[in-house]
């Protein structure tokens, strides 16, 4: 119940409700609809300066952050079917990003990893899409906003794992 009192008061500051500020009950249905409106909107244009699908880019953030995993770990971890996970992997391990290797402990499994090159282009492609967030964080936002957000990615960060 905790995460849902501090997404409220994220939203309250985020989107300039006073409610839950003030003690006043928030109707949760909307300002989960708002939410998931805004974050939508922030993806899409995300996505805009993205070089890579959003499961290419996923998995390739996966990789680099955790190191070499299974086909079926990945599927597990980004909520999608293992057919699903396979065809991305396919498609990256085309585009030369990521290789395939047997898993010396089970035989049954296939392992993926990054190439160099999937490190060098998915660095790339950070760079540019933070370039353009930082950029719009800096320009379009007051200090009081900044701080708002800052506090708001632990709230959305806890509301994403429950």
């Amino acid at each position: 119940m905790q995460i849902y009192r501090q997404a409220e008061q994220f939203a309250c500051l985020f989107f300039g409700y006073t409610a839950a500020l003030v003690g006043a009950t928030v109707d949760t249905t909307l300002l989960a609809s708002e939410l998931r409106e805004v974050i939508g909107q922030l993806i899409r244009r995300l996505r805009a300066e993205h070089r890579f699908s959003l499961s290419q880019g996923a998995v390739l953030g996966r990789l680099d952050r955790e190191g070499t995993s299974s086909i079926g770990a990945l599927a597990t971890a980004e909520h999608v079917r293992p057919q699903s996970m396979a065809q991305t992997v396919c498609d990256l391990e085309a585009l030369g990003l990521i290789v395939r290797r047997p898993d010396l402990t089970d035989k049954r499994r296939t392992l993926v990893e990054l190439t160099e090159s999937g490190h060098q282009i998915l660095e790339q492609d950070r760079r540019k899409r933070e370039g353009w967030l930082a950029r719009a964080i800096t320009e379009d936002l007051s200090q009081e906003d900044q701080d708002v957000l800052q506090r708001a990615v632990a709230v959305l960060r806890r509301l994403a794992d429950a």
